[in-house]
C-alpha cells in the first residue's frame, strides 16, 4: 500500500559552494533536485510510503537520481527510463550573498517527455494521496496530460489530490498558467502556494482573502505559504495561521517543498489543520538550515529538535 503518489520532474544540480559570479574553478557540487522529488524525499523520511511517477534520461544523472531516490526510502519503479532524452539539470550559484540565480537545461529532456502512457493507474487508485506541481503542468503538453490523467484516476477512486502552484516563469507566461491551473483546480483537494503565485487564480491580496477566493473555485483545503511570515490555512470554516520557525538560513531554496511534505504528513495523519502548519513550518524551516534543496529534509525522529521538546536522540 502506498501512502503517496508524486507525479513529476527530477533533474540533476550543480549547485556553487562560493558566492559570486561563476568562473573557472569554482567549486560545485553535484546532487538533484525538483520539486516532486523533493516532497516524496520529505515525505518517506518522515514514515510514509512513496512512489514517484516521471521520467529520467538513460545517463548517469538519472541512475544516481533513481538510486538516491531508493536510498531515500522513495520507490523509484516507476521512473521511466528515456533511452532517446537525456535527464534534464540546473546550474544554481549565489551571485550575491542574498541573491540566488538558477540556469534550467530542461529543453527536449526526458520529464519533459512525461506522458498519459507513464501513468500507473493501480499504483494511483490505491494510494491515499496523489501530489503533482504547477511546474509539471508547465514541463510540456503531454505532461500536463498525464497529470490530469492520474487527478481523474484519483478523484473516483477517493484519493486526495493536493497541487502545489510553483509558477516557474520560465517555463510558460502568467495568462497560460493560470488557465491551465483553473481547468484543473476544481478536481484537487488542498492548494498550496504562495501569495504571488495564488494571485494568478484571484486578485486578492490579504492572505486570508486569497485563501477564501482560491477555495471557491473548488478545492476544499487551501494554504498559504509566506516565507518568513509563516503560513495561513482555510480549511472547512476554519482559518488558521502559524509564524515561521526562526533559524539561521544558510539556503533558502527548498523550504516550500518541505513545508508541503510536512503538511500533507500531518493531514495524513489525522492532525488538525493547527498541527499540519505546524509541522509543515518545523521542516521549512530544518530545510533552510542547510545547503541544497532536500538534504537538510527532517526525519520523523528529529522534529523535536526544534519544536521545543527534549532532544529525541538518547
Amino acid at each position: 500500500m502506498t501512502d503517496v503518489v508524486t507525479v513529476g520532474e527530477s533533474l540533476g544540480l550543480f549547485r556553487s559552494e562560493a558566492t559570486g559570479p561563476l568562473v573557472p574553478g569554482t567549486p560545485v557540487t553535484f546532487s538533484f533536485a525538483g520539486a516532486e522529488s523533493n516532497v516524496s524525499i520529505g515525505l518517506a523520511r518522515l514514515g510514509l510510503r512513496v512512489a514517484m511517477l516521471g521520467r529520467v534520461g538513460d545517463d548517469p544523472m538519472g541512475q544516481v537520481i533513481g538510486d538516491q531516490l531508493r536510498a531515500e526510502g522513495v520507490d523509484p519503479s516507476r521512473l521511466v527510463v528515456d533511452t532517446d532524452a537525456p535527464t534534464a539539470f540546473m546550474l544554481r550559484y549565489h551571485r550575491i550573498a542574498d541573491r540566488v540565480v538558477a540556469s534550467y537545461h530542461r529543453h527536449g529532456s526526458a520529464g519533459s517527455r512525461l506522458c498519459r502512457a507513464d501513468v500507473d493507474e493501480a499504483l494511483v487508485r490505491s494510494a491515499k494521496a496523489l501530489h503533482t506541481t504547477g511546474i509539471t503542468l508547465g514541463l510540456s503538453l503531454s505532461a500536463r496530460d498525464a497529470v490530469e490523467h492520474a487527478v481523474e484516476l484519483a478523484r473516483p477512486a477517493g484519493v486526495t489530490v493536493s497541487l502545489d502552484i510553483n509558477y516557474r516563469s520560465m517555463l510558460w507566461s502568467r495568462q497560460d498558467a493560470a488557465a491551465a491551473l483553473r481547468s484543473l483546480i476544481g478536481r484537487v483537494d488542498v492548494v498550496f502556494g504562495g501569495e504571488e503565485e495564488l494571485r494568478l487564480l484571484t486578485g486578492e491580496t490579504a492572505p486570508e482573502a486569497i485563501a477564501a477566493a482560491v477555495r471557491d473555485l473548488g478545492p476544499t483545503e487551501v494554504v498559504v505559504k509566506r516565507g518568513g511570515r509563516g503560513a495561513v490555512a482555510l480549511a472547512g470554516s476554519e482559518t488558521v495561521a502559524v509564524p515561521a520557525v526562526r533559524v539561521s538560513c544558510v539556503d533558502p531554496v527548498g523550504a516550500g517543498d518541505a513545508f508541503v511534505a510536512g503538511y500533507l504528513s500531518a493531514r495524513l495523519e489525522g492532525l488538525d489543520p493547527a498541527g499540519r502548519l505546524r509541522r509543515g513550518a518545523l521542516c521549512g524551516a530544518f530545510a533552510v538550515s542547510v545547503p541544497g534543496d532536500w538534504e537538510g529534509l527532517p526525519h520523523r525522529g528529529e522534529l523535536g529538535l526544534l519544536s521545543g521538546a527534549e532532544d529525541v536522540h538518547r
